[in-house]
């Protein structure tokens, strides 16, 4: 039996995660662990396909490490379904996982929008992009909100929850209560560049940049610094396990967001790691060598 709640607001039952990468099949699976019903929705089915074995085998480790049992962690995977037609996407609450693009995001949202009903909820993954300039083109903007999780989905317990212009404070309400549900603390904020953690977090990676950059320290050296003063990852081993192509992107849009003021000028560094292909952990390179020569900085 599928996992029934209401809210204050509304009845959830289903949840419909948009976008079979990383974030978005850790998001799947944080949903049916919680016991909702999951739709995973990809256009791409090699990604639906890749999607479920990770899920697979994160279930099975979590089994093995004996935090689950066999029963669980079966029938957590039964109720997650996947899909890559629309017309099957049929849910109370859609969270979109998808490529950082304003004009992507609307055009997946009003798909959905044509096969559901005018009250269901579309929630936003973005790290970045606003909330406001997303919800200006949906039908019912108000039911657009921001619900940034953290990588990876299943571990980190932050989810920023962003109010847009237009966005209805009990969407808002209900957003928060589902971050419980999922076993998730919400943190609440107001559209703004980069949100809360994104926008404190810039200076973390771009004044470490500028450290290495001008010969100050080397990337070893400020990891080990910033490690030994409580942080639990240095920003450059943080900037390999988000993406070099993703933390870059976060900071062209908050530079941009905020007129290309100097503080937030995205490094030279890092754009050039990009360039190269060199994006961290799931290229095998970035800031360190992952494989052979594991954790060595380069």
């Amino acid at each position: 039996m599928y996992h029934r709640t209401t809210f204050l607001f509304m009845e959830v039952n289903t949840i419909c995660v948009i976008g079979a990468g990383t974030m978005g099949s850790g998001i799947a699976q944080v949903a049916a662990q919680s016991g909702f019903y999951t739709l995973l929705f990809d256009i791409n089915t090699a990604m639906l396909d890749k999607a479920k074995l990770g899920i697979e085998k994160n279930l099975q480790y979590l089994f093995n490490k004996q935090k689950i049992t066999e029963a669980e962690k079966d029938n957590i995977f039964q109720r997650i379904q996947f899909v890559n037609d629309t017309n099957d996407c049929l849910a109370d609450v859609f969270i979109e996982a998808i490529v950082e693009k304003v004009d992507a995001k609307v055009a997946i949202f009003n798909q959905m929008a044509e096969v559901n009903h005018s009250e269901v909820i579309f929630a936003s993954n973005t790290s970045s992009l606003s909330i406001s300039d997303i919800q200006a083109k949906v039908v019912h903007p108000e039911r657009v909100v921001g619900m940034h999780f953290f990588n990876p989905a299943p571990l980190m317990k932050l989810v920023e929850v962003v109010q847009g212009q237009q966005t209805a404070d009990k969407v808002v309400d209900n957003i928060a209560a589902l971050c419980k549900q999922l076993n998730k603390v919400p943190v609440l904020c107001k559209d703004a560049p980069g949100f809360i953690v994104n926008r404190v977090a810039r200076h973390y990676y771009l004044e470490a940049m500028k450290l290495v950059e001008n010969r100050v320290a080397s990337i070893e050296e400020v990891d080990t610094i910033m490690e030994a003063s409580g942080f639990k990852m240095g920003p450059f081993k943080l900037m390999d396990l988000i993406g070099m192509d993703i933390n870059l992107a976060v900071s062209q849009s908050v530079y941009e967001a905020f007129n290309k003021a100097e503080r937030f000028t995205p490094s030279p560094l890092q754009i050039e790691k990009v360039a190269k292909g060199e994006l961290g952990k799931k290229t095998g390179k970035g800031f360190y060598e992952y494989g052979e020569g594991k954790g060595k900085a380069y």
